[in-house]
């Protein structure tokens, strides 16, 4: 079997991807996080367009569940989405008031047809937008992203044709995912009858 630990992509719809993936997200959080080091959780996208919306449904299913974090931030959901007409402000907040902050950013991607459905993390940034060839600022120290449909041509249609499910599925691993490494790391007396 593959080491899953060298190989930093998971595909979704494994039965395995919830624990999987988090287990890289502590590898990388081990890796990062220094102690005492506040966390922002940024999630990028839209929720005007089904395949850019992989962020703000990611921080829309974490939102209740980071409160139970103390020094870990949530920035982005459905209600309050981070996208490219607010990114550089958003940037600017962290910058400001949280400048020591370790910050995950979490985003929507075009790939590969055999990539579709699976998400990826690494260290260092990614740069929203660049499947849609907007200039945006790069952000992040840890970032994930999610392979929502295939690049090309029409690159916005593309987004915008892209499965509800598919998007949501991905959503749903990277949230359970987070939050599973966030109790693994903070060790703390969980809230009972959650359902992440």
């Amino acid at each position: 079997m593959l080491d899953i630990l060298n190989n930093n992509y998971v595909d979704t719809s494994s039965p395995y991807a919830v624990s999987r993936f988090s287990n890289l997200i502590i590898k990388h959080l081990g890796e990062n996080l220094k102690r005492n080091q506040e966390l922002i959780i940024l999630c990028i996208g839209t929720d005007r367009s089904t395949g850019d919306s992989l962020g703000p449904l990611v921080g829309h299913m974490l939102a209740p569940h980071i409160t139970c974090y103390n020094g870990v931030y949530l920035m982005g959901t459905l209600n309050e989405p981070v996208h490219a007409k607010n990114l550089e402000d958003k940037i600017h907040h962290i910058n400001t008031y949280y400048k020591d902050a370790l910050v995950i950013a979490i985003d929507a991607s075009l790939g590969n047809i055999d990539k579709v459905g699976y998400v990826n993390i690494k260290n260092g940034p990614l740069k929203p937008g660049l499947g849609v060839n907007k200039d945006l600022p790069v952000v992040g120290d840890i970032s994930i992203t999610g392979v929502v449909n295939i690049k090309g041509m029409m690159e916005y249609m593309i987004l915008q044709n892209t499965r509800l499910s598919l998007v949501m599925n991905m959503a749903d691993v990277i949230a359970k995912s987070l939050n599973r490494a966030l109790f693994k790391i903070f060790n703390i007396n969980y809230k009972e009858g959650t359902n992440l």
